[in-house]
């Protein structure tokens, strides 16, 4: 007898296409068979050794979250409620091009304290990997939910060129483009970039071509978070549009926004670059975060001639007062790579959390100016995470619209103040956009969450409902389903999810999270 069906749910398949009524059979870890409309039709219902009344209730497939960094949070937290509790199954890691493998002992050292804001310095974590397979590896130890992983551009220069600001030589490219290869090879899914960040953006056009044909090789996808979103941000895209296309490699945008000022309305202007990619061949997807503010650490915000060398230099330049001037001046006169290439209005800038608990005070408010930006980033060694607000409503719902896009919540869970889209990002687009204020309808957007994802991801049996495909599935009320984190209470957990199965096995159960371990690594699927 198999181990569950779940009956008369109404199926949202991933698809796209109306929902239906069905019995849905579970064993083994897979969907085994769906039994439509078993009620009506007075037929033989399937029989198992738990039955699951989800009467009133929608079923879909798990939401894939394209762009998470619970690189170490997925390690340190068993619980992982953040994530499993909104419905997400599968989290895409390694973003932003900075994350901890590939790397030896300097770099990993390094990248701790560069995206210490990002995931904590980790002293809690066991680093007994240096490969990207050593890292699949450990989180096929067991963790909450799924994980795939993107080889992170800026680690991978981190590690050849070090932190400098030149050009890569022709033996440091090579081994660059050897590095990528053996990381795809031990399964990661594609390649990310951050190129706000040092050191991935001293890397020019060029270079990433190369490692976007190697890539390309191997089947896999560019997710770069490109060189502005501010200030030449239509410009930073075209750009990543024409690489990628120069390499014969699939695109997926990272949290592809369209913020501050400069931007407001713009959003047309972005998607008919994108058509008009799309339309002339180019492989193409995207991923947003349903809210305006974005997230980020403040040290991310400074110009990149401050970080050459690494954390260390940074924080010299930043007691010196010569140069701690120059940033100053960069920062709120000239625009600031770091900050998109827009002066940075500080009343945007509010502390969402702090590395040293004795700074916590200033957690919850803005950044009053230079000179406190510049204490917070010495005294918290560079740790201080911020909320921006700079985004655009009107941007949000167009982008969220497209027929390449995706869900991301580029969820930071370290500080003790984080972004709601850490917590909320997916029940909030089921709950406000899709119930609320009818933006997309519920099959739309379910099909943005977990087909379209798994498709990008090249994962033949995840994403939909279907006969054969895994069982990671969430049953979730159409009525009630909203997000509970605020920028007041950000982790609080959503309502309207009671159950959320990985593998087969329910990681959330009856609104609250079982001792499960389902998740493993999720490796990329070979090139036919």
């Amino acid at each position: 007898m198999e181990e569950l069906v779940i009956r008369d749910a109404d199926v949202v398949d991933g698809s796209g296409e109306p929902s239906y009524r069905a019995d849905v059979v579970v064993d083994g870890g897979r969907i085994v068979s769906i039994v439509k409309e078993a009620a009506a039709a007075g037929c033989q219902r399937p029989r198992a050794m738990r039955e699951l009344d989800a009467e009133g209730l929608v079923l879909s497939p798990g939401f894939i979250d394209m762009h998470a960094h619970s690189d170490l949070a997925l390690l340190r937290d068993p619980d992982h409620s953040a994530k499993a509790a909104q419905g997400v199954t599968l989290e895409v890691l390694g973003q932003d091009g900075l994350s901890y493998a590939p790397v030896d002992d300097r770099t990993l050292a390094e990248v701790r304290r560069a995206i210490s804001g990002w995931n904590g310095h980790g002293d809690d974590v066991d680093f007994d990997w240096r490969s990207v397979g050593e890292y699949l590896d450990r989180l096929d130890g067991g963790i909450a939910v799924n994980a795939a992983y993107l080889v992170p551009q800026g680690t991978v220069r981190a590690l050849v060129v070090g932190w400098e600001d030149r050009e890569a030589t022709p033996a440091e490219l090579d081994r660059m483009r050897q590095i990528v290869a053996e990381g795809l090879e031990q399964g990661a899914v594609g390649l990310s970039s951050g190129l706000t960040y040092t050191p991935g953006m001293y890397a020019k056009d060029a270079e990433l071509t190369e490692l976007c044909r190697v890539v390309a090789s191997y089947g896999g996808y560019y997710c770069p978070h490109h060189r502005s979103y501010g200030a030449g941000a239509l410009e930073a895209y075209a750009e990543m549009v024409a690489l990628t296309r120069e390499a014969g490699c699939a695109l997926h945008l990272a949290h592809a926004t369209m913020n501050f000022g400069v931007n407001k309305g713009r959003a047309p202007e972005l998607l008919a670059l994108l058509d008009d990619a799309l339309a002339a061949g180019a492989d193409i997807s995207l991923d947003t975060y349903p809210y305006t503010p974005g997230s980020t650490t403040l040290a991310a915000l400074l110009p990149s001639w401050a970080s050459e060398g690494g954390p260390e230099e940074t924080l010299r330049r930043l007691a010196d007062e010569e140069s701690a001037e120059r940033i100053r001046y960069d920062l709120e006169v000239a625009g600031s790579d770091g900050c998109h290439g827009v002066p940075v209005d500080w009343d945007t800038i509010e502390v969402s959390g702090v590395g040293d608990p004795a700074l916590a005070g200033h957690v919850g408010r803005r950044v009053d100016g230079w000179d406190t930006a510049r204490r917070l980033l010495l005294a918290d060694r560079l740790g201080t995470t911020i909320l921006q607000h700079v985004g655009h409503e009107e941007n949000v719902r167009a982008i969220m619209r497209h027929r390449a896009h995706t869900g991301g919540s580029d969820g930071i869970l370290q500080g003790s103040k984080p972004h709601p889209r850490a917590y909320g990002t997916f029940p909030h687009y089921l709950g406000h956009y899709v119930r609320e204020l009818g933006v997309l309808s519920l099959e739309e957007c379910v099909a943005h969450l977990t087909a379209r994802p798994a498709a990008r991801l090249r994962l033949p049996d995840r994403g939909r409902i279907r006969e054969g495909y895994r069982a990671d599935l969430v049953l979730f009320d159409p009525a009630t389903v909203a997000a509970g984190s605020t920028y007041d209470a950000p982790r609080t957990l959503p309502t309207g999810i009671p159950y959320v199965l990985v593998d087969g096995r329910f990681v959330i159960e009856d609104g609250r999270r079982t001792d499960i371990l389902a998740g493993r690594a999720v490796r990329r699927t070979p090139a036919p």
